[in-house]
């Protein structure tokens, strides 16, 4: 179900409309990378996102399928989030950003090292971590059930 307003029929503008923002791209990179999946989580990234703005993004990538959530298993008070198959499938767009700012940025080590991986063999590091995403939705949703 596609809920945002289209700019304009350009499949670039389109696409920014759901996730090109600042913070649903930095919420997509926390659901991917770091193992984030609570609204707390991604409150204590480092980039301090305000309460407001988050819960306002995270509502537009669930209203847009590029995030689902669900209840927490060890509370009732939290709720999970994860990555659609919409949301995985960017995956190869965020890691040609990434490759793009290792060549003009200085880079923590522990992300270079990824980026290393990723470009040694491109497809092989999206199929892997493609792999991981997914088993997270079929884990959260048997949970779930």
């Amino acid at each position: 179900m596609e809920t945002s307003k289209k700019r304009s029929e350009c499949p670039l503008s389109c696409s920014l409309d759901v996730f090109g923002d600042k913070w649903s791209l930095l919420i997509i990179r926390d659901l991917m990378f770091w193992n984030k999946c609570t609204y707390n989580d991604f409150l204590k990234s480092a980039e301090g996102i305000a309460t407001n703005i988050l819960a306002s993004r995270l509502k537009g990538l669930e209203e847009n399928g590029v995030i689902e959530k669900s209840a927490h298993p060890d509370s009732k008070a939290k709720i999970l989030y994860r990555l659609t198959q919409k949301g995985i499938d960017l995956l190869p767009i965020i890691m040609e950003v990434y490759i793009w700012a290792e060549k003009y940025y200085e880079i923590p080590s522990d992300i270079k090292a990824t980026i290393k991986e990723a470009k040694k063999d491109k497809d092989k590091f999206v199929k892997q971590v493609t792999e991981v995403l997914k088993s997270k939705i079929t884990k959260t949703k048997s949970s779930s059930e």
